[in-house]
């Protein structure tokens, strides 16, 4: 039976006795060999590309994250906005450690970051913002927040087990992004 487009271990995985767990010693041996390719295994197979793309979306929008949050912080007027204006700053320097990480493990796949103005807004799930208002600045990093929320959620589903190292990133970045969404639900509702 082959299967098309799918590695040479998961085919012998889908062959394998369902009751038992065992290895792919092709997988391994080939491991042995093509050295050149780094932390690039058999196992990467056909979702390499995929996940380089779904990451390379992340990054778009993380940047443009940062750069709203950046507005923000420096835009921000009103009785409570030396506070907030802060914490937008806080949110914007921790949305631009997120694309470091992407971008580094971009490259640790064999991709290569995309950092184009050209096309970010059109690549990121968020979008930019340059609202005058305290409570529009917040509503806006918000509904961000919120779309990173489902953005990451959706991917964490998507790759599954096909990429756990790329997983738990996605699955870290999720957990700052809920605590900003949290901490933005809490100052509207003040």
């Amino acid at each position: 039976m082959t299967i098309k487009n799918e590695p040479t271990n998961v085919k012998h995985l889908q062959m394998a006795d369902p009751q038992r767990l065992v290895l792919d010693d092709t997988a391994i041996d080939a491991a042995r060999h093509s050295l050149d390719q780094g932390t690039l295994t058999p196992h990467y197979g056909p979702w390499r590309k995929d996940i380089i793309k779904l990451l390379n979306d992340s990054l778009a929008t993380e940047l443009v994250c940062v750069l709203r949050y950046k507005r923000h912080h420096f835009t921000a007027n009103g009785l409570a906005s030396p506070k907030i204006a802060e914490e937008f700053l806080v949110h914007a320097n921790e949305e631009s450690a997120h694309a470091d990480r992407l971008a580094q493990r971009i490259v640790q796949l064999g991709g290569e970051p995309d950092f184009s103005p050209d096309s970010l807004t059109q690549r990121s799930h968020a979008t930019y913002d340059d609202s005058a208002d305290l409570k529009a600045m917040i509503k806006a990093n918000l509904i961000a927040e919120r779309v990173a929320i489902e953005a990451y959620s959706q991917i964490i589903a998507l790759i599954g087990d096909k990429d756990s190292t790329t997983r738990r990133l996605i699955e870290d970045i999720l957990s700052v992004e809920q605590q900003h969404a949290e901490e933005l639900s809490d100052w509207l509702a003040d």
